[in-house]
């Protein structure tokens, strides 16, 4: 049971004075992205974080401000100039002055009646805003803030400014802010004391009030003590609740797995190359986890491209010379079956029974792989999420491998734990993680990297291109399709509805149909998946020869003698998405490349994503800079802005805590594992304040 201390802070926000149902759904747009869907509650506007703050200290008056600066004026309000009627185009003027100078203080598309009010002509009002002089003239346009003389007093002269929506005024949001900080209980400290005083960090409570009552911008900024502070507590729980679970499927005693290697050898036989020297360090890691009594938790990261389906196929074969059952779960049904391809081939020569099941799979087909689980006769089963539901049991599954584990959280890492006796788990990512993100999503995993590309594969040539030269860009496609090469043409997300991403796909498809006749394609996330998996199977087939398609080809797509990448608006993109995209050439032995068509004019970010994918292709390169373009951008997801599933961390100022909170949150559970201790009873305060529940209740589970 939670603490009935924090139950004030559980209540729903319509439990606040002046928040009805319609404010409180304002107020939930703002908030921080918490855990799962689930009502907001009071707690949740605790890191509601200001994006910016006020100062109102410096008043160096109208002469001596400096260009550009955020200043505070007292002014007396002279007369105001409206445009000239009809004009909505011309400037709202209000001039005014103090005892240094004259200033004007202009709005565009402004309200006379609003400004009538609240700069009345002859009265004393205090503004806030940048400092401009235009021709020598001192002026401000779009004042943050205007009061009246009388009101201003009561003003604070630090303000935290938070973010906003539509409809939600600041005076609403921060009364709310308001009530929320008064319902925080006298909490006992989670944080060691030695740690706090080298940090120098404040208590929970007052790190809350600093912040959202600063007496200076530094207590609002995410390098002061404040923010650390809570960004600190946020990576604890954090990885507290990761600890707790790599406990419990550590705690689920796995069994060795050992083999007399022969089904492995038979493998590695029938491989057409041979394996790359990280490629044979990641699968002695596997073997070397699988042969321990204690369970496996391994994260396999490799490049798009690196070979990591072979690694997995060996590691399954292993599972099954132990007397078990391997399951590989891939997170699409296009993937589910493009595994399958891969892997039945090979396990063919190596005499292992490999099945699909995916939500596909109906009727007599469904019901004999589901007969094959369940007695044994199937070795390995490739699907999707499909696999771990009810009604799928296995005889004796040993090995889960996980393929593009973004998409499972740990609450999925918990599921496929009921399945089977406690299976060993290797999860797969084609995405090149930073180092600090791993140790956020995948604290309680090991780590295998793939570094090298297979033998025979070329380098990918990338060229920018802007959308001017798109018919020389057509020519050039129509030249190599003469030649019988196969490109992918992608199309982006257009704003995120399905309805306009669908449109440009089918409009590109459109536009080139004309040109190409019956040797081009259409694949989109909208197609049924028979319709999508017939237009992947012409073009490996080589009935079409240009493939328009969205993203939903993002994720390992295989087709080897595809040679030429046509990306349209790639400054839309994400690097990571451009990373993985051009993965999907160059995979054979002839050159291939890859063309960002880009729209003019490009922002800074946009030119420094397309210039980075033009000099590397290093995945692991590019997953930093795309951390440190996107700032905190969700590379683990679709969501762009917020680092993945935190309210208050900012990965690029408080990365070095994340090493602090993994070493801290290890220390004492191998100190305090159930959490009994005084300290073990405040850190449950704090998964709660953070919404670990599930972590808390694993501790109950034991």
């Amino acid at each position: 049971m939670r603490p009935s201390l924090l139950d004030p802070l559980f209540a729903p926000i319509t439990s606040l004075a002046g928040v009805g149902p319609k404010v409180a759904a304002l107020i939930e747009r703002v908030l921080p992205p918490g855990p799962g869907e689930r009502a907001a509650r009071a707690a949740d506007l605790l890191f509601v974080l200001p994006n910016s703050v006020i100062d109102r200290r410096n008043r160096p008056g109208i002469a001596n401000a400096v260009e550009g600066a955020i200043v505070t004026l007292d002014l007396t309000v002279d007369r105001h100039l409206p445009p000239p009627r009809g004009n909505r185009n011309a400037p709202y003027r209000v001039y005014a002055h103090d005892d240094t100078d004259d200033i004007v203080l202009t709005f565009f598309h402004a309200h006379a009646a609003y400004l009538e009010k609240h700069l009345p002509e002859g009265a004393a009002v205090v503004v806030s805003g940048r400092m401009e002089w235009f021709n020598g003239r001192p002026s401000m346009v779009h004042p943050d803030h205007i009061a009246l003389a009388e009101e201003a007093e009561n003003l604070p002269l630090v303000e935290p400014v938070y973010p906003l929506t539509a409809g939600l005024s600041p005076k609403v949001l921060r009364r709310a802010i308001g009530q929320a900080l008064a319902r925080v209980p006298v909490l006992p400290e989670w944080l060691d004391p030695a740690f706090m005083r080298k940090q120098s960090f404040p208590g929970f409570q007052p790190a809350l009030a600093r912040l959202h009552s600063p007496e200076n911008p530094l207590d609002a900024a995410p390098e002061g003590a404040a923010w650390r502070r809570l960004a600190y507590d946020e990576f604890l729980a954090g990885q507290v609740s990761l600890a707790l679970v790599r406990a419990k499927v550590r705690r689920l005693s796995g069994r060795p797995l050992t083999g007399d290697g022969r089904t492995v050898e038979k493998l590695r036989a029938a491989l057409p190359y041979s394996l790359t020297g990280s490629q044979e360090a990641a699968l002695a890691d596997i073997l070397g986890d699988l042969a321990e009594p204690e369970r496996m938790l391994r994260l396999l990261q490799g490049d798009v491209g690196a070979g990591k389906t072979v690694v997995a196929l060996l590691a399954m074969a292993r599972a099954v010379e132990a007397g078990g059952q391997a399951a590989m779960m891939a997170p699409t049904e296009i993937l589910a079956r493009q595994h399958l391809s891969t892997i039945a081939p090979l396990a063919e020569h190596a005499g292992l029974n490999v099945a699909v099941l995916t939500g596909r799979e109906k009727g007599r087909d469904r019901a004999q792989v589901l007969a094959g689980l369940a007695d044994g006769s199937i070795d390995i089963v490739v699907g999707t999420h499909a696999l771990f539901q009810e009604s799928v049991t296995f005889k004796n599954l040993v090995l889960a491998v996980v393929d593009e584990q973004h998409r499972f959280g740990v609450h999925q890492r918990l599921a496929i734990t009921a399945k089977g006796d406690a299976p060993d788990m290797l999860v797969m990512t084609a995405t090149p993680i930073p180092r600090t993100l791993v140790l956020t999503a995948f604290g309680d995993m090991d780590v295998s990297k793939l570094t090298e590309k297979p033998a025979g594969r070329q380098p990918v040539r990338t060229v920018t291109l802007p959308m001017e030269r798109l018919d020389e860009l057509v020519g050039r496609i129509r030249d190599a399709v003469a030649e019988g090469q196969k490109i992918y043409w992608i199309c982006p997300l257009v704003e995120e509805s399905e309805e306009a991403k669908l449109m440009s796909a089918e409009d590109r498809f459109a536009s080139l149909k004309p040109i190409f006749g019956d040797r081009i394609g259409l694949v989109h996330g909208r197609m049924k998946g028979a319709e999508k998996d017939e237009a992947m199977r012409a073009f490996k087939d080589g009935e079409t020869r240009v493939l328009v398609a969205t993203t939903v080809i993002e994720v390992g797509v295989d087709v080897p003698d595809a040679t030429i990448m046509v990306i349209e608006h790639a400054e839309r993109f994400g690097l990571a998405q451009l990373h993985q995209l051009r993965g999907r050439v160059g995979r054979g032995s002839k050159p291939s490349s890859c063309v960002l068509l880009y729209k003019e004019p490009l922002g800074e970010t946009a030119k420094r994503r397309l210039s980075v994918m033009r000099e590397t292709e290093d995945g692991f390169v590019i997953a930093e800079e795309d951390l440190k373009l996107r700032g905190e951008g969700e590379l683990l997801g679709t969501r762009q802005s917020g680092t993945p599933g935190f309210q208050v961390a900012r990965i690029e100022f408080h990365a070095d805590l994340l090493e602090a909170a993994r070493d801290d949150a290890r220390l004492i559970l191998s100190r305090d594992p159930d959490l009994q201790s005084e300290r073990g009873e405040a850190l449950r305060l704090l998964l709660y304040l953070f919404g670990k529940d599930e972590a808390v209740r694993l501790l109950r589970a034991g």
